[in-house]
């Protein structure tokens, strides 16, 4: 019995310093911020859909960290300080990077950093008005890759939604053109209707969204309130 007792108080004994251990790994220290950018520029997308990955060389066995843009184009991470390799997964983004593929990013306290790329298309001058139940969105549609690697737009589409966070996802009313309804891409309306909100509020948030073929993520203007 007292054997037993031993070897249970030595377990016990084992767990609480193998805990006190692990409680003092140390924590991630430095901030890594900045925004997605085009001439300086915010790249508005959808929100949780758009990331980048840092990759830390000099593991064995690397995993990637994924870092998620946010709807206005901003970022943020919580790193250990070190050198980091920044790329942008195939297929991310309604944008392609800039210059190398890969970005060299050494990070020894809190870091800004904008990360420019060059979109597909940017959508300029977006401008919202309400009348008569109805939300309208006016704007322009700006072609900005035309190279080979152009793309035609897919469809433009206006979103409407109780709280800041609009896309396909969430919003409450949404109208859609698709791109080849499109007459003149430098003057681009489109029209919603209100519908009826519970609780009742007296405004919405609203932005237009394009989409180009072969890209899966969009790109939005800002999100604008609109009082009803």
């Amino acid at each position: 019995m007292k054997k037993l007792k031993f070897i249970f108080t030595l377990l016990v004994a084992t767990a609480i310093f193998a805990s006190c251990d692990w409680d003092n790994y140390d924590e991630p220290e430095s901030f890594l911020k900045g925004t997605i950018v085009y001439n300086g520029e915010p790249i508005n997308v959808s929100y949780n859909d758009v990331n980048f990955q840092l990759w830390e060389p000099g593991w064995e066995l690397s995993y990637p960290i994924n870092v998620v843009i946010d709807q206005d184009g901003t970022y943020s991470a919580l790193l250990f300080n070190g050198s980091y390799k920044l790329v942008f997964p195939d297929g991310q983004g309604p944008f392609r990077t800039v210059g190398a593929d890969t970005l060299d990013v050494n990070l020894n306290g809190d870091q800004n950093m904008d990360i420019e790329v060059e979109p597909y298309y940017m959508i300029r001058n977006a401008q919202f008005s309400t009348s008569g139940g109805n939300v309208t969105a006016t704007f322009q549609a700006e072609k900005i890759i035309t190279d080979a690697d152009a793309r035609d737009i897919e469809r433009v589409n206006l979103y409407i939604n109780k709280s800041q966070f609009v896309d396909f996802r969430t919003n409450i009313a949404s109208t859609e053109i698709g791109g080849g309804d499109i007459a003149d891409a430098n003057s681009i309306s489109m029209s919603v209707a209100v519908p009826e909100i519970t609780p009742t509020q007296n405004y919405v948030y609203a932005r237009v969204g394009l989409k180009v073929a072969g890209r899966e993520d969009m790109i939005f203007s800002s999100v604008q309130r609109i009082d009803l």
